[in-house]
């Protein structure tokens, strides 16, 4: 038998061992883990919400929150509020960090599917029903579903790919998740002997865990889409998300993700995947400069198209800084138009008033 690819190294890096739980006992089908630090409650009431109106019972679902040493009690009063008893509380005693949470979450889940949900992330109706069929249905590792991407208020302002129009295993998934990052946790759901196998999520990866542990799963397990929208991923200023971009520790942690990830291919895929997955992700950092500098400043906008220059100097990346640096001269020749213009009134009322 193969061993667990926790037990070895890859790159610089050793995935934590995941325990292995007894496959016979007495376990539920689902484990929705809640990972929590410092969540808004209206919010993290909605997600808690969004599962309870799904609950099939504590037989076929644990639902637990696991907090990662917020700063007050407001997580485990609202989980307290609105679980009723039917949702289970767990606070770690220092802060870890995101992936050591996540990784708790996974060490306290006793389903036999995983399914993480962010503390301001939903899940919509039928979510559990039908993932539980395409997994039963099929010998995959992991399940996912599209996804909406929705703004602080819940508008939806995007949708994620159809990769597929009926529920069924998706083909060299491997090299497509390499490529891009196509999934959030919200929507995706992984059976826990996969976690067993293969470890959790790497501690040094800050921003992008997930994406490194999706490319890892499909390494070694098939992944299986479920075309119906059922889950929303948000995307808010006061989230983890916007908050690590203004310094671009995105961009760097993609980098350093990427090096890692391509162990996972022979040499020669490796190096055209690569070079796939630092186009992608560069493109995404002009873009995420263009919307720094219209709402931040010039700064972290700036921090965002150093990190495209270091993935990526294809010609679409190029021209898409070119585009940013037009936009910025735009901006800052308006604003020296608006300067002028004070200036000249203030002159003109001064000898008005003389």
């Amino acid at each position: 038998m193969t061993p667990p690819l926790s037990q070895h190294r890859i790159g610089s890096a050793t995935p934590p061992a995941i325990a292995v739980l007894p496959v016979h006992s007495q376990r539920p089908f689902w484990s929705v883990m809640i990972p929590t630090y410092n969540p808004r409650s209206d919010y993290l009431e909605e997600s808690l919400w969004s599962v309870l109106k799904q609950d099939p019972g504590p037989d076929q679902m644990q639902i637990e929150v696991v907090d990662d040493c917020s700063d007050d009690d407001t997580v485990f009063e609202v989980s307290y509020r609105v679980g009723a008893g039917r949702v289970m509380f767990h606070r770690e005693s220092e802060n870890r960090g995101v992936a050591n949470a996540w990784n708790r979450c996974i060490e306290r889940a006793r389903g036999h599917w995983v399914h993480i949900l962010h503390q301001d992330d939903i899940v919509l109706p039928g979510f559990y029903d039908r993932m539980r069929k395409g997994a039963e249905g099929s010998k995959a590792g992991a399940i996912f579903s599209r996804h909406a991407i929705v703004n602080s208020n819940g508008h939806w302002i995007q949708l994620s790919e159809l990769h597929r129009e009926s529920t069924g295993l998706l083909d060299d998934w491997h090299a497509k998740i390499t490529a891009q990052q196509l999934i959030q946790c919200a929507a995706i759901a992984v059976r826990r002997r996969v976690y067993e196998h293969l470890g959790g999520f790497l501690p040094q990866l800050h921003y992008v865990p997930d994406w490194e542990m999706w490319q890892r799963i499909a390494s070694q397990f098939p992944f299986c889409f479920e075309p119906s929208i059922l889950a929303c991923y948000r995307l808010h200023p006061n989230s983890a998300t916007s908050r690590i971009r203004l310094d671009a520790t995105d961009a760097r942690d993609i980098r350093q993700m990427i090096d890692l990830t391509m162990t996972y291919h022979s040499p020669a895929r490796a190096r055209v995947l690569a070079k796939k997955a630092r186009s992608w992700w560069a493109e995404a950092a002009v873009f995420h400069a263009r919307e720094l500098l219209v709402k931040v400043g010039f700064a972290p906008a700036w921090r965002q198209i150093v990190e495209a220059v270091r993935l990526s100097h294809n010609r679409r990346v190029i021209g898409k800084i070119f585009s940013f640096l037009v936009l910025w001269l735009r901006i800052m020749g308006s604003r020296l138009k608006r300067w002028v213009e004070s200036k000249l009134n203030t002159s003109v009322q001064r000898r008005a008033s003389k």
